[in-house]
């Protein structure tokens, strides 16, 4: 700029330094804008961030945020001439997971279902079309699973300390003899096409937080549909679902955490393309009392934490919601039962089952063999 406006320098000193100078300020506003773009909003307790970076030549979409307690990742990947609203995805996206929020958590007073578990009525109760699904889902696999997953299971939940109020010690048998009265998937009636609920023991309380984040990762991929995206992976608390390639042209690739409660790290990766995957386990969410370790996931049938070898389980389904449910159903089954109900079901899914020698037996259903050979993926890809 200086050589510009010197007095000693004349016209032809500045044509010679303005066209070099214009060259290098189109560039600067070249490089700046292909910058991410980055954008921040909060949706109903929902936050979002989202930007567009490239990775291996191709853009890609990050939305990310806080959702349902736990985190959430969206990656887009853009085909050449895409040129979808980035602010607009990402406040739909949020949206959508503050809806599921606000219509299944039991942690919010105001929520549809903690509404609805403070009716404590034998009558027909309407429910949502999103909770109806849900509900709907929850039941099925309670009756497939014969009884290990069920979500009248919350008052147990909560009596162990994992729930809206947690607790430092553990429950006697007399107030989990107490509380059994209220527990039983039998206990519910869904009229999906009218849209009502019947609880025919009006106390029962209902906890869908086995299955709200999956279905929360179903609607995600919704959205992003309806925008366009043909490429993506969604991802919220751990729990997957992935459309279309990544930006090296395979399947997303990810990873299956080592079952460990202090290191992380990958028992193994796959390959997904047009799937869900959930993993359900005792490694992370515990708690400890006078030096024993319990696991955060309760047996209905039993009303007392897992105490079996099964040290997690992935599940891999068409939807997340589903994936989601069978993930915990089987984690509660433990590496016997569980497996043998994986292949009655053809579900395809992925076990790892501690051994006496303290390594890890992995144990896989013929479906989910089918899925790895399906998606090989290079080593290097990501």
């Amino acid at each position: 700029m200086i050589l510009l406006t010197s007095p000693s320098n004349g016209p032809g000193a500045v044509r010679r330094f303005l066209l070099p100078g214009l060259f290098v300020l189109a560039l600067f506003v070249t490089l700046y804008m292909r910058r991410p773009v980055v954008e921040n909003g909060d949706v109903q307790g929902t936050t979002y961030s989202v930007q567009t970076k490239e990775t291996y030549g191709r853009d890609q979409i990050v939305i990310s945020g806080a959702t349902m307690g736990t985190t959430y990742t969206v990656k887009v990947a853009l085909s050449s001439g895409d040129t979808p609203d980035q602010e607009k995805m990402a406040t739909a996206v949020a949206e959508a997971l503050a809806a599921v929020n606000a219509s299944m958590s039991t942690y919010q007073s105001e929520s549809e279902l903690s509404r609805l578990n403070e009716t404590q009525s034998p009558e027909w109760l309407p429910v949502s079309a999103p909770l109806s699904t849900v509900l709907g889902m929850a039941l099925d696999v309670a009756k497939a699973s014969e009884g290990a997953f069920d979500p009248t299971i919350g008052p147990v939940v909560n009596a162990w300390g994992f729930g809206p109020n947690p607790r430092t010690d553990t429950p006697s048998d007399d107030e989990l003899t107490a509380l059994k009265s209220r527990v039983g998937w039998t206990h519910l009636e869904l009229d999906r096409v009218g849209l009502r609920l019947k609880k025919a023991q009006p106390a029962a309380y209902i906890d869908l937080s086995a299955v709200a984040k999956g279905y929360g990762v179903d609607r995600v991929a919704e959205i992003l549909d309806a925008h366009g995206a043909k490429d993506y992976l969604v991802e919220v608390g751990g729990e997957l679902r992935a459309k279309g390639v990544n930006t090296v042209g395979v399947p997303w690739r990810v990873g299956i955490e080592s079952p460990d409660s202090v290191i992380r790290g990958t028992q193994n990766a796959i390959g997904l393309a047009d799937v869900s995957m959930a993993t359900s386990g005792d490694y992370r969410n515990y708690r400890e009392v006078d030096g024993q370790r319990i696991s955060h996931t309760i047996d209905p049938r039993t009303l007392k934490p897992i105490t079996h070898r099964l040290a997690s389980v992935t599940v891999v389904a068409k939807t997340c919601a589903e994936a989601d449910a069978w993930a915990t159903a089987l984690n509660v089954l433990g590496p016997d039962d569980g497996v043998r109900i994986a292949r009655a079901e053809a579900l395809a899914a992925y076990f790892l089952v501690k051994t006496a020698d303290g390594s890890l037996e992995v144990v896989r259903t013929e479906a989910f063999q089918a899925i790895e050979d399906a998606t090989q993926v290079p080593s290097g890809a990501q």
